[in-house]
């Protein structure tokens, strides 16, 4: 557990890393947000299935959490802001494929569709109430200057109230349909 962990939770920080994200903003969050529903279903299901105990889903979210604290300090030391992905957004996802592997009484199949759709749908909502609880990211871009132009400071017309130009339901659509395949490949490692 702790070998992929560590691996998962490095790949995370770095597709949620603030330089990315300011530069590209709402691009940066739908791949974030499916990088993030990879690194976390495919272990969490592995290790699931692995035990077949309900519950290890959440633990490994928490080595994921718990591991991103401690890289993020270092990063913090160095003069990097720590406030960008630092709330346990992985937490409730993984409860929910432990949840979805328990109620159908450790039916592999069932995780994989159920827990798939519930955990790719669910974590890009709880990395958008992440990204409200943290810094304003254009504070950051201002403080953290970089050599090029990004794309927010090009004027556009706002598009206001269409939620087809969500990035959030952008990422939880794509989420709930990857997330799946995600969770199929966890429980083919096993095998």
């Amino acid at each position: 557990i702790v070998v992929v962990a560590v691996n998962s939770t490095l790949l995370t920080i770095n597709a949620g890393d603030y330089i990315f994200y300011t530069d590209w903003a709402w691009t940066s969050f739908v791949v974030s947000s499916i990088s993030q529903t990879l690194m976390l279903v495919v272990g969490a299901t592995y290790y699931l299935t692995f035990t077949g105990v309900p519950g290890t889903a959440t633990y490994y979210a928490l080595i994921m959490t718990v591991y991103t604290w401690i890289a993020k300090g270092a990063w913090f030391a160095l003069g990097y802001p720590y406030d960008f992905i630092v709330t346990p957004v992985w937490l409730p996802s993984a409860m929910l494929l432990d949840l979805a592997y328990w109620a159908t009484k450790k039916n592999k199949h069932s995780l994989i569709l159920f827990g798939g759709v519930l955990c790719g749908m669910s974590l890009p909502l709880f990395n958008m109430v992440n990204l409200i609880t943290v810094a304003d990211p254009l504070e950051t871009a201002f403080k953290y200057p970089r050599p090029t132009l990004p794309p927010y400071m090009t004027p556009i017309e706002p598009q206001v109230g269409k939620f087809y130009n969500s990035p959030v339901a952008l990422g939880a659509g794509a989420g709930a349909v990857l997330a799946c395949t995600f969770a199929a490949l966890g429980c083919k490692l096993n095998t």
